[in-house]
C-alpha cells in the first residue's frame, strides 16, 4: 500500500467492504464466462454500496461490477467516492478494466482501487496510478 493511502480508511472498514464485495460476487450473472466478480465502493459519508458483474448474450451490453456499484451510489446521491474493492475467483487480485477505471477516475482522482481474490490476496493502488493519462474534458 502506497504511504498516501494507509489512512484512507480502517482495517475493519477494509474487511468489511471485501466482505461485502464477495457476498455481491455470489449474486453475478455471468452464464457465459462463468467469470463472477463483486464489487463494493465506500463513499465519503462511509456509506457502501455493492454491484456485481450481469452479462449479456451480445457481450458488449455486459457490465462490469464496478460501474454498477459506482452508478447506484450516485444514483442515491453520493458522488463522493473513497475506495472500491473488486474480487473474482483469480490466481491473482483481479484488476479492473480500462473502461471501470476511467468510470472510477471520474469521481475521485485519487480514490484506492483494493483488487483482491478469493484466497484473500489483495492488491492496493490509487485509481491515479492505474491510469495516469486518464481522458479529461
Amino acid at each position: 500500500m502506497k504511504k498516501e493511502n494507509t489512512n484512507i480508511i480502517s482495517t475493519l472498514m477494509l474487511k468489511k467492504l471485501i466482505s461485502s464485495a464477495k457476498k455481491a460476487r455470489d449474486k453475478a450473472y455471468a452464464p457465459y464466462s462463468k467469470f463472477k466478480v463483486g464489487a463494493a465502493v465506500l463513499t465519503d459519508k462511509n456509506k457502501i454500496f455493492t454491484g456485481c458483474n450481469i452479462e449479456n448474450a451480445s457481450y458488449s451490453l455486459t457490465i462490469c461490477a464496478e460501474r454498477i456499484a459506482i452508478s447506484k451510489a450516485v444514483s442515491e446521491g453520493c458522488k463522493n467516492l473513497k475506495a472500491i474493492v473488486i474480487i473474482a475467483d483469480t490466481k491473482e487480485p483481479v484488476s479492473p478494466c480500462g473502461a471501470c477505471r476511467q468510470f472510477m477516475i471520474e469521481f475521485n482522482p485519487d480514490m484506492i482501487v483494493i483488487m483482491a481474490n478469493l484466497n484473500r490476496k489483495i492488491k492496493i493502488e490509487n485509481i491515479k496510478d492505474l491510469l495516469p493519462h486518464n481522458f479529461k474534458l
